[in-house]
């Protein structure tokens, strides 16, 4: 019975008190400001992945909050998490191909890997919980 209250309990997760998914929204709103200094032709290109790959972080986070067990939720921070190496690597094709500098990217990259970071910790977490 104990573990059927758990189960329950753990489908009540509120995605917007996680800091890491505030911290994915302010990550995708820089993300949409920094394409807005772009080449207009890579709006269905490069421009497109990037605010794809941003917005699936907090979304997948959210998804994850819905889910009934700790190993679904994990798994959709596992999806988050893959979408910010992703947006990682797109912010550094956009230096290597003279779109922008280290300058402009960094503080972006910082943040990213900032998320990365509470996300990682939060897996290990509920791996940790669920040994």
């Amino acid at each position: 019975m104990a573990r059927c209250q758990k189960l329950e309990a753990k489908k009540m997760r509120d995605f917007k008190k996680y800091e890491i998914w505030n911290d994915s929204m302010k990550l995708v709103k820089q993300i949409y400001q920094f394409t807005l200094c772009m080449p207009k032709e890579e709006k269905f290109g490069l421009i497109s992945q990037m605010c794809r790959a941003a917005i699936s972080i907090p979304s997948n986070i959210a998804e994850g909050t819905s889910r009934n067990s700790d190993i679904e939720f994990k798994r959709f921070l596992e999806i988050a998490i893959g979408s910010s190496f992703e947006l990682e690597t797109q912010l550094l094709l956009c230096i290597e191909i003279g779109f922008t500098n280290e300058e402009t990217v960094m503080p972006i990259i910082n943040e990213i890997n900032k998320i990365q970071k509470q996300t990682n910790n939060l897996i290990l977490k509920i791996k940790q919980d669920n040994k």
